[in-house]
């Protein structure tokens, strides 16, 4: 099969997994057809699958993410905050790297709003389903919500990063707290934590808990800066820790607080 190939068979395979969906047809368009795939690939629940079907599904997606363009951390240029800070603006599933961070929710298996443009669907739409059943079984195994401020590490599977590392952010509604500016440090900490311990030397964050968790940027910013500052002068396994943001608001924010 060739590229063009591979997604419409991915579809109808996914199609014909569910007897709703049975009927539908494969659209014509190209991205139509690319939206299709990602949608059926959000709302699948964790479950088996074919070795075929991940085959194709894993030269598909390769082929797709290496297309959009690939950099490599060790590529980047440090900031003045110090030789293993980094700051970088730009999709954060395209960076080569030891690990990205994923911002993610208490069930830990992903965002399940078909085409939702928060960066825990991003990653699993571009990881594929693999990762989805990866973290199914851990959750399986676990019993219970992932907690705020914890953090667990699963392969990247079709990224360009060997791993993800998946923290659960808090939520503010209303008021900011100081509960929700420790369990926030909490997750810069379990993040770096739990890269140190699996033999890592870069990572990549995100802005977490500043999109529909609603913690505000700047003081969000400040915390996850303050944080991975202490961190790196107590434990010198991480080398390089990158801060990723996609938004032109927080590139401001982030190289004021790293570069003047």
């Amino acid at each position: 099969m060739d590229h063009a190939e591979q997604r419409r068979w991915l579809i109808r395979q996914l199609l014909d997994e569910e007897p709703d969906y049975r009927s539908y047809s494969v659209p014509e368009d190209t991205q139509e057809q690319k939206n299709m795939l990602r949608a059926l690939m959000n709302v699948r629940a964790p479950k088996a699958v074919s070795d075929e079907f991940l085959a194709v599904q894993d030269e598909y997606l390769t082929c797709e993410n290496t297309s959009s363009g690939v950099t490599d951390v060790d590529d980047m240029s440090p900031t003045k905050a110090g030789g293993r800070i980094y700051l970088w603006q730009g999709d954060i599933t395209t960076l080569r790297a030891d690990a990205i961070v994923n911002a993610a929710n208490s069930g830990l298996t992903g965002c399940y709003i078909p085409l939702h443009n928060c960066i825990d669907n991003i990653i699993g739409s571009k990881a594929g389903i693999g990762l989805r059943n990866y973290l199914g079984n851990i959750m399986d195994r676990q019993g219970h919500p992932e907690p705020t401020g914890r953090a667990k590490i699963t392969p990247g599977f079709n990224l360009p990063c060997k791993y993800i590392i998946h923290t659960v952010g808090p939520i503010v509604q209303g008021r900011l707290t100081k509960e929700h500016e420790a369990q926030l440090a909490s997750c810069y900490r379990s993040c770096l934590e739990i890269a140190e311990e699996n033999g890592l030397r870069t990572i990549v964050f995100c802005c977490i808990s500043t999109g529909v968790f609603m913690f505000p940027n700047k003081r969000a910013a400040e915390i996850a800066v303050s944080t991975v500052k202490e961190y790196l002068r107590e434990h010198d396994g991480i080398e390089k820790v990158v801060f990723n943001v996609f938004k032109d608001v927080d590139l401001e924010i982030y190289d004021r607080l790293l570069n003047r």
